[in-house]
């Protein structure tokens, strides 16, 4: 596994992260002293869409639900 400096790592972190993506794995070193390995993340689980489908409804008017008590807002009154 390649090792390289903090300052390597910072100045080519984006051909070090392509290079760990391909399954080549690396190691940060701090003077010489290895301090963090980089590798790719295998398994990702897929995001969870949909997984409240179904567990509520959304109103009809959702879009204008309280407009009346938010225009007497911005025109200074008292809400309703």
């Amino acid at each position: 596994m390649k090792t390289v400096n903090m300052h390597e790592a910072k100045t080519h972190l984006s051909r070090l992260v392509e290079e760990a993506v391909r399954g080549e794995p690396f190691v940060i070193a701090r003077a010489g002293k290895p301090m963090v390995r980089v590798a790719v993340i295998e398994d990702v689980p897929p995001p969870r869409l949909g997984f409240l489908a179904g567990a509520f409804t959304v109103p009809e008017d959702f879009d204008r639900m309280g407009a009346d008590v938010i225009a007497a807002m911005f025109q200074g009154d008292e809400p309703a």
